[in-house]
């Protein structure tokens, strides 16, 4: 199977390039901070602090969450309700950036993950994949962006939502983010050692998706 990870801070268009990209590859995507944030969102549910490590993890047995693969998109289940409208909120994302810190929950994502990517040609991404989760992946990404392009980018997705926001606050909570995910024990954010660093503060969607399948066919052929 051909692995891509994608790495990066969030805002950074991950989700979106990855997915176009892995459209465009015939791959499926994985979007792996779609289970962190599911994760935060049952806590959230639970009236459980997210940075409550005993509780949250004392609460993974009682949660089921899954991936299913529906018109082309990924949807994400817990509990078998859809929840993938409520993950992308802003509080599903700092809850997501304080369980993602907790080794339990770690260990509870990663059989899935690691069994996508070994059973599919697939395009995964988060923070700790090329790192962590497919450190043997055939090509890695670092995707990042200033955090005042993120943030603006963040900012007009939510108000196009109808969900009110206010862009300084985005921007505190993106900066705030990055130093969470960069500083945590457990697999910190950072580029593989491998990994190619693209830097889309400047480039379109469809700039970013190009690449990634350039640099896709760059690889398979420099394996053929």
């Amino acid at each position: 199977m051909f692995n891509i990870a994608i790495d990066g801070p969030s805002g950074a268009g991950k989700s979106s390039a990855a997915k176009g990209a892995a459209k465009k590859l015939g791959f499926i995507y994985v979007d792996t901070g779609a289970l962190y944030r599911a994760v935060g969102v049952a806590a959230l549910q639970k009236n459980i602090a997210t940075t409550d490590k005993p509780s949250v993890t004392d609460m993974l047995g009682e949660i089921e969450i899954s991936l299913k693969f529906e018109n082309g998109g990924q949807k994400v289940y817990l509990n078998g309700a859809d929840v993938s409208k409520t993950i992308r909120l802003p509080e599903a994302s700092m809850a997501a950036s304080d369980v993602s810190a907790i080794p339990a929950v770690r260990a509870f994502l990663f059989d899935l993950q690691k069994n996508l990517a070994k059973n599919n040609n697939c395009l995964m991404d988060g923070r700790d994949i090329g790192t962590v989760v497919l450190p043997d992946a055939q090509l890695k990404i670092f995707l990042t962006a200033s955090p005042e392009e993120r943030a603006n980018r963040r900012y007009k997705e939510l108000i196009e939502r109808g969900t009110p926001v206010e862009y300084n606050t985005l921007l505190e909570e993106i900066i705030q983010r990055d130093y969470n995910d960069s500083h945590r024990a457990i697999a910190p954010l950072k580029p593989a050692s491998d990994a190619i660093i693209v830097d889309s503060s400047n480039m379109t969607l469809e700039d970013v998706i190009e690449k990634i399948v350039a640099l896709t066919k760059e690889t398979e052929n420099g394996q053929g």
